[in-house]
């Protein structure tokens, strides 16, 4: 039996509309993909990767603050 996470599942589809041509979406289509993205990063916050990720978007802001200065 063959068990898909439904991160995996909501990023693969995140992937394929984002390689969409911009000026060939509606809006509703553009609001569509906000929301899966939105929940694509709820299912991600507390995993390690999540995590991961939100340590790595810290120091790459801390960085920039410390450089703007």
């Amino acid at each position: 039996m063959v068990t898909l996470n439904v991160a995996v599942l909501l990023a693969v589809i995140v992937f394929s509309r984002l390689r969409r041509r911009t000026h060939s979406r509606s809006r509703f289509d553009e609001k569509t993909t906000v929301v899966i993205v939105l929940a694509l990063g709820v299912l991600l916050a507390p995993t390690r990767v999540g995590e991961g990720i939100m340590n790595i978007l810290g120091q790459l802001a801390s960085g920039v603050t410390q450089a703007s200065r």
